[in-house]
């Protein structure tokens, strides 16, 4: 019997290097927009590693600069990667690398947080929510700049199943500055337990990978760099709305060195404050004198579950915001001290 044939993956043919491209293309990291090259492909390697196998696999990656992590994607077997860069200094360079790997490299001038990347990528890839992940993953080196707020879109966009994730439970493997890396980790009664930390693991299993040492990048940041991976949760361990479940946690780590009362107390107006609160305190027998940090998923979603029950009983309650009462007392206590004054 013959032997069976090995499927020879693609490998990109002789390019110049990634700090060749730099002085080719006169590229510079911008400070203002924190980017920071990383020009060793072994630690691009490593990255890609995370992600799984990406033996013919779709995968959009994040802001790709010079192209180091988008030639780790390629040399893995990627069939089909769009990269998404934001500045244009980059797109001669990323051209350069899909010329040189035709068919599986697509190169998009745009910004991530506004892209529609539902649209990026055929249908039939499209896996029903309950089964396992579609053959899509996101990767990135991210700015530190852009970071947090765009993993908090992809968090709602997990829990409203949109953006990247209309194709099923999509993967992420991305670079965050080590703090941040460490609070989307962290575990209950850590020193780094933050609202990071419960709106990332209420929806995702999330694994730190390894850290790179600031002295891999050019130029050298000030902190070193961690790399995380999310998998989207088949079920949610909290079952109320994104924004309902991110007041809630925003409120309760807005005082995180005080009882866990004292930020679930600001969520009602200050004529009902203490009441509500003891109806809610009570609804989700969790216990007041608990601290933020020492509150786990289970409290977090028994809290968010006694709120969204008192939101469907007061009208107006979601969309009450204590620091729009203080501005117009604080207001009207002006109006009035100025028609008091002397003529």
């Amino acid at each position: 019997m013959a032997a069976p044939r090995k499927i020879a993956l693609f490998r990109l043919p002789p390019l110049p290097t990634i700090g060749e491209v730099i002085k080719l293309y006169n590229l510079r990291a911008e400070k203002q927009l924190s980017q920071n090259f990383l020009l060793d492909m072994k630690l691009t390697d490593k990255i890609v590693r995370q992600a799984g196998s990406l033996r013919d696999a779709h995968v959009c990656e994040v802001g790709p600069g010079p192209g180091g992590l988008t030639r780790s994607i390629l040399n893995a077997g990627a069939a089909d990667l769009l990269v998404v860069e934001k500045d244009n200094r980059f797109i001669p360079g990323l051209n350069l690398l899909s010329e040189a790997a035709p068919g599986k490299l697509r190169v998009a001038h745009g910004d991530i947080l506004t892209y529609r990347m539902d649209r990026g990528f055929p249908k039939v890839i499209t896996k029903a929510w309950e089964d396992d992940p579609p053959d899509l993953h996101i990767i990135g080196n991210l700015p530190f700049s852009v970071s947090t707020p765009l993993i908090i879109k992809w968090l709602e966009n997990i829990s409203n199943r949109t953006g990247p994730f209309v194709y099923g439970r999509t993967r992420l493997t991305l670079t965050f500055q080590k703090e941040v890396a460490e609070r989307l980790t962290a575990s209950t009664a850590s020193r780094q337990r933050s609202r990071l930390s419960i709106m990332a693991q209420y929806l995702c299993k999330v694994k730190s990978c390894f850290t790179i040492p600031g002295r891999a990048f050019i130029p050298k940041p000030e902190v070193d760099v961690g790399v995380v991976h999310f998998t989207p949760l088949a079920q949610p361990q909290i079952m109320q709305p994104f924004k309902l479940v991110e007041k809630v946690v925003r409120n309760v780590f807005q005082f995180r060195r005080k009882h866990c009362r004292r930020g679930i107390e600001m969520l009602f107006p200050e004529t009902e404050r203490l009441e509500l609160a003891e109806v809610m305190m009570h609804e989700a027998d969790v216990d007041p004198t608990l601290r933020p940090t020492e509150l786990s998923i289970p409290d977090i979603r028994a809290l968010a579950d006694a709120y969204g029950r008192l939101c469907s009983e007061n009208q107006g309650l979601l969309t009450y915001d204590f620091r729009e009462e203080l501005r117009l007392k604080h207001l009207n206590r002006r109006s009035v001290s100025s028609t008091q004054q002397p003529v």
